[in-house]
């Protein structure tokens, strides 16, 4: 395969609909300001009351200061009481008030419809008989004859202290307390809100676990019937079901149910999608926690969330916690560079001793999947901890058609979709893969205005999903033709090496990352693998190289990824396999390659003699297949020139066309053989 780009990283789905996590941490509220709401209110009232009428419902007559000195001057009041600018007094006689004469200014006002036409209303003047009055000295202004005027008409006087309402003197110590109120105001805020922050930082320690339970109706939609082509798996898992719902037939027996399952398979095989079978199926209270939300910021956290998480099992018991992606805190501890106190090595050691610290009657079950169990710490691994490893690995042949039987019956296939022929094109696809592929189905069919999903969809979808969205570049024609030679040396040599997979596509149109595809896909699974094929392998691999410099005599970037894939097996095939002159030896490490630290500690088990044996023997191998696929290019040039002139001219040929071009493919004995027609569809190899 031609590459013109490096490599990227993968996406993940994400979870499945229909389920409702719940979780035992209550989500925060906010704190009420109701303390502030209630000041703010008195303090409103009291501004009303001191501006609130203070003389209402009172039966004496407030008069104008003249009005006042006339009845005075007229003999009529006899005591007078002055309080500040207020004198309040009694009349001899009762008054009218308005007096007799005093009429209201008229109001006038247009019509309605009459613009011309005027109305004039006087309001109706209301006298009433009055024995008191009361009236404002004009302090500003001062009448020094008060006094004397009194005195000579014989009014009793009597002076008054002048008094505050108490709300009006509340009022204004309020104002000069208000600074010192909003102080201690600010001062109860802070402190309130720094009570709430440790209060937040001990919820870190709570576990962030989700928990499922049919009693509350939080049941998980998948069952063990959502699951295929993983019997053993599910047999296996089964019986812990089958243990937590019926107890007491194997504690007659004197059995003790396993204290952990450790789930192990490749990305993509179903081991979360059988955990939430299991918590579908069980009915009992199910706890779902991702490995790395153990770990925060603060020191602790982890080890306290894992003690957190197994007392609410151990309370809900029977139950079970599934811990996905283990390998994020259960990796060798030691393997880091330096005497650092780790975190995750505390939340390990936590982890080991909740695992192991169960009582038999506490009926609490561990699950735990990971794709890394090379990196596990060992004591995560024996018995009395994970006392079974279910390895899942990718579907077989019959497995992958129960699988897209699954992902399809909701599906509107078309009489002519053969899934058992699918099954059988798609080696090497885990469950995911699978699910993804039937989905973009449906995708290509809808945005075709499908009624149902052909198997064109499914083709297009299957293109799309493993070979990448087709690219429209514009390459030159020298570009194209380099590309053709490439991918058709790929092909002629897969076609006439008898022991390669077949041949059952060749294109020159860019999809992804690559600018051509040769693809090959073997007639049945394979599970061991022979040093025939794997040279036969690494001939098909660098024939593209080889193409390249039997026609141009030059090489380009494009074979890339063939000669990283190629350089690869051949180091496998030395140093893990045996099948090379340095010998039976392994001479690569026991899978902690990726520990940062430990390969530094255990250091290289060879000497630097090995280390060059190693490489010479790894160079042969790629030189000895270079060289095969250059002589059967050289041996069958006239058929790589006209399969390059039918690629640039026609883009794609399929397995039919190939085996026009070049006869009969070998096979193994030295018969040829017919070549069937291509069904489903195609992965690259």
């Amino acid at each position: 395969m031609l590459d013109n780009s490096k490599k990227t990283e993968k996406e993940k789905p994400e979870n499945k609909p229909g389920e409702k996590p719940v979780s035992p941490i209550p989500s925060p509220k906010g704190s009420g300001c109701l303390w502030w709401f209630l000041l703010l209110g008195l303090l409103m009232a009291l501004n009303i009351l001191a501006y609130w009428p203070t003389r209402q419902g009172q039966t004496n007559v407030t008069l104008p200061y003249s009005a006042f000195l006339d009845q005075v001057k007229a003999s009529n009041v006899t005591t007078v009481t002055i309080n500040g600018d207020q004198i309040n007094g009694q009349f001899k006689q009762t008054i009218n008030w308005p007096p007799p004469g005093v009429t209201p200014t008229p109001v006038t006002a247009t019509a309605s419809g009459t613009p011309a036409a005027t109305v004039t209303a006087t309001p109706a003047v209301s006298t009433a008989a009055y024995s008191s009055f009361q009236t404002y000295f004009p302090v500003t202004v001062g009448d020094p004859n008060l006094l004397p005027l009194l005195e000579q008409y014989r009014v009793e006087v009597t002076a008054q202290t002048q008094s505050t309402p108490w709300y009006t003197i509340l009022l204004s110590n309020l104002i000069y307390l208000l600074p010192s109120l909003l102080l201690l105001g600010l001062l109860v805020y802070m402190g309130r809100r720094a009570f709430q922050g440790q209060s937040g930082m001990l919820d870190f320690a709570r576990t962030k676990a989700r928990r499922y339970s049919n009693e509350k109706g939080e049941r998980s939609s998948v069952t063990f019937g959502d699951v295929a082509g993983a019997e053993e798996a599910k047999n296996d898992l089964q019986e812990i079901v089958d243990f937590l719902k019926n107890p007491d037939k194997y504690r007659n027996l004197g059995a003790r149910m396993p204290h952990g399952v450790l789930l192990v398979g490749p990305p993509g095989t179903g081991k979360t999608l059988l955990a939430k079978a299991v918590a579908g199926e069980a009915g009992v209270p199910f706890f779902s926690i991702s490995a790395s939300e153990f770990v925060e910021m603060f020191v602790g956290v982890g080890a306290s969330r894992v003690r957190d998480l197994f007392e609410q099992a151990r309370k809900a018991a029977p139950s079970i916690i599934f811990i996905d992606e283990l390998d994020a805190v259960g990796r060798r501890r030691g393997a880091g560079v330096g005497n650092v106190n780790d975190e995750r090595e505390q939340t390990l050691n936590q982890l080991l001793v909740a695992i192991d610290g169960f009582e038999e009657n506490q009926a609490v079950v561990v699950l735990a999947a990971t794709n890394r169990p090379d990196v596990l710490d060992p004591a995560l691994l024996r018995p009395g901890r994970f006392d079974r490893q279910v390895v899942i690995e990718l579907p077989d042949r019959a497995g992958r058609e129960a699988i897209l039987r699954i992902h399809t019956r909701k599906l509107p296939l078309s009489p002519q979709i053969d899934l058992a022929g699918l099954a059988a094109s798609t080696t090497g696809l885990s469950g995911a893969d699978l699910a993804n592929l039937c989905n973009e189905a449906a995708l290509q069919a809808a945005q075709h205005n499908h009624k149902i999903v052909l198997a064109g969809d499914f083709q297009e979808s299957f293109d799309k999903v493993v070979l990448g969205q087709k690219r429209q570049l514009l390459l030159t024609a020298s570009d194209r033709e380099v590309i053709a030679y490439h991918e058709g040396g790929h092909a002629l040599v897969g076609w006439f090496t008898p022991l390669a997979d077949q041949v059952r596509r060749v294109t020159v149109i860019p999809h992804g990352r690559a600018l051509g595809v040769t693809e090959q896909r073997p007639e049945e699974d394979r599970y061991n693998y022979s040093q025939s094929y794997l040279k036969a392998r690494l001939t098909v691999m660098l024939a593209g190289r080889a193409s390249e410099d039997l026609v141009f005599g030059e090489a380009t970037t494009g074979a890339e990824s063939d000669l990283v894939e190629a350089t690869k097996l051949a180091r496998q095939m030395v140093t893990e396999w045996g099948m090379s002159e340095v010998g039976l030896t392994v001479l690569q490490t026991d899978g902690e390659k990726p520990f940062l630290g430990y390969e530094l500690a255990q250091g290289r088990h060879y000497s630097e003699s090995m280390a060059a044996k190693v490489d010479n023997e790894v160079n042969r191998l790629l030189t000895e297949g270079f060289n095969r696929a250059r002589q059967l290019l050289l041996d069958h040039r006239e058929n790589l020139d006209n399969l390059v002139t039918t690629l640039l001219r026609e883009d794609t040929v399929y397995q039919p066309g190939l085996a026009q071009l070049f006869g009969p493919r070998p096979t193994p004995g030295g018969a040829e053989k017919t070549p069937a027609e291509p069904v489903g569809s195609f992965k690259n190899s």
